[in-house]
C-alpha cells in the first residue's frame, strides 16, 4: 500500500515566509521514523511539468542532492537527511502519496524521468537550521534609516569559512554562484550554508569552470561580505530577499563593479581594497581571495609575528567580549519577551501596565542600539 507524507512526516508551519524562494517552500517536518525535526524542501506546484520532459526546477532538486552528497564531509553545508517525491498539484500536502529514498541518490535520480510528469513533486529533508541565525533576518533593522554590520573580527572569521567551502567545491568542479544573505546562517563562531539548488558541478570545460570560479569569487564578495561588512545591500537598495531563477542567479551581480564603503568609513582600508578588487573582478581565485584575506587578518590580530605578539592577545579579549554581547543580547531578549507577556495580562492595573510599557520601550532601544546583528 502506497505510503502517504503523514505516515511518514508530520508537516508544521512554513519556515520560508521571510525569504521565499523561487524553486521551493519549505515546512518544518517531524520524521516520525527517528522523531527529529527537518526542513521539508519541496518543488512548487507550478513548476510541475506535464510534458515528456520535467522542467529546470524540478531538475534543480536532483542537482541539489547530489551537491549536498558530495560536500557531506564539510561542516558548514547544511546536511541531507532524505530525498524523494509527493504526489501533489497543490499545497494540500497531508494526503498526498509519498516515495522516500532516503539518501539513495541513484534511485531519486531516476525518479526523475518517470514521476514528475505524473504530478509527482521532488522533496528534500535537510538539516533545520535556527531562523535566528540567518543573516538576512538578522540584519535587517525593524526602525527605518538604520543597518547593522558584523563585526570585523566576525566578518573575517566568516569570510575564511565561506571562502574554505569555496576552495573545496571548487577543487571539485563544483560552484555555488547563489550567494545572498538568506542562504547564510552564522551564530557568531559558525557559518552554514543553505540552497545549492542553482550551483553547479562543471566536469568537461576547463575554460568554463574556471569563468564561473572568478563569477564565484565576485559573487562571494559583492553578495555576502560586503553586506555583513556594511550592512548595506550591493543592489543600491535595503537589505531584501532576492528570490530567482537560473539565469536570475548567475547574472544577479554582473553589473556591480564599484562598491560604496562611504557608509562605514571606519571599515579597515585594506579590507575596502580587497573587497573593491573583487568587485572589479581582479581576485580571480579563492586562493588569491584567502592571500589578501590573510594579509588584512595579522594587522586584526590573526597570526601576528612575534613582534606584535599583543594583537593575538587583544584579539582572544575581543572575542571574548563579543561572546560577552551575544550573550547580554539573548538575555535583554529573554527579558523583553517576560516582560512583554506580563503587559497582556488582564487586569494588572493602569500604573503597573505602563510601567511594563517603559520598560519595553527601553529594552527595544537598547536593541535596535546593538553593535551585532
Amino acid at each position: 500500500m502506497p505510503s502517504t507524507l503523514s505516515d511518514i512526516y508530520t508537516l508544521g508551519n512554513a519556515i520560508d515566509n521571510f525569504a521565499p524562494g523561487h524553486y521551493a517552500r519549505v515546512y518544518e517536518a517531524l520524521d516520525k521514523r527517528d522523531g527529529k525535526s527537518y526542513a521539508f524542501k519541496i518543488m512548487r506546484a507550478e513548476h510541475l511539468s506535464h510534458d515528456d520532459q520535467p522542467k529546470w526546477e524540478a531538475n534543480a532538486f536532483i542537482n541539489e542532492a547530489d551537491l549536498l552528497i558530495r560536500m557531506a564531509a564539510l561542516p558548514q553545508v547544511m546536511r541531507l537527511y532524505d530525498c524523494g517525491y509527493v504526489m501533489a498539484e497543490n499545497d494540500d500536502l497531508r494526503s498526498a502519496s509519498i516515495e522516500s529514498f532516503g539518501l539513495n541518490y541513484d534511485q531519486f535520480r531516476r525518479g526523475m524521468f518517470r514521476l514528475p510528469t505524473q504530478l509527482w513533486r521532488p522533496y528534500l529533508a535537510l538539516e533545520l537550521l535556527p531562523r535566528q541565525h540567518n543573516l538576512l533576518y538578522l540584519m535587517k533593522p525593524n526602525a527605518p534609516g538604520m543597518r547593522w554590520r558584523l563585526p570585523t573580527e566576525e566578518g573575517l572569521d566568516l569570510a575564511y569559512q565561506f571562502a574554505e567551502v569555496l576552495r573545496t567545491a571548487h577543487r571539485q568542479n563544483i560552484v555555488y554562484l547563489d550567494h545572498k544573505l538568506e542562504h547564510v546562517y552564522w551564530d557568531g563562531k559558525a557559518l552554514r550554508i543553505i540552497d545549492w539548488n542553482s550551483s553547479r558541478l562543471i566536469e568537461n570545460s576547463p575554460q568554463v569552470l574556471n569563468q564561473k570560479i572568478m563569477d564565484d569569487v565576485h559573487h562571494l564578495v559583492v553578495g555576502i561580505l560586503y553586506p555583513i561588512f556594511t550592512g548595506q545591500s550591493p543592489m543600491k537598495g535595503s537589505l531584501r530577499p532576492q528570490p530567482a531563477d537560473q539565469a536570475t542567479v548567475e547574472a544577479r551581480y554582473s553589473d556591480v563593479n564599484q562598491l560604496d564603503f562611504s557608509p562605514e568609513p571606519t571599515l579597515s582600508y585594506a579590507l575596502q581594497d580587497l573587497l573593491q578588487r573583487g568587485a572589479r573582478r581582479h581576485v580571480t581565485s579563492i586562493d588569491q581571495f584567502i592571500l589578501g584575506l590573510n594579509d588584512i587578518a595579522v594587522s586584526f590580530g590573526w597570526n601576528p609575528p612575534p613582534s606584535r605578539a599583543v594583537r593575538a592577545d587583544a584579539r582572544k579579549q575581543l572575542r571574548e567580549g563579543l561572546a560577552k554581547l551575544r550573550e547580554g543580547h539573548d538575555n535583554l531578549k529573554a527579558a523583553r519577551d517576560l516582560i512583554r507577556e506580563a503587559a497582556i495580562l488582564d487586569d494588572i492595573g493602569d500604573d503597573l501596565e505602563a510601567e511594563l510599557k517603559r520598560l519595553l520601550t527601553k529594552i527595544n532601544e537598547m536593541l535596535n542600539a546593538r553593535v551585532i546583528p
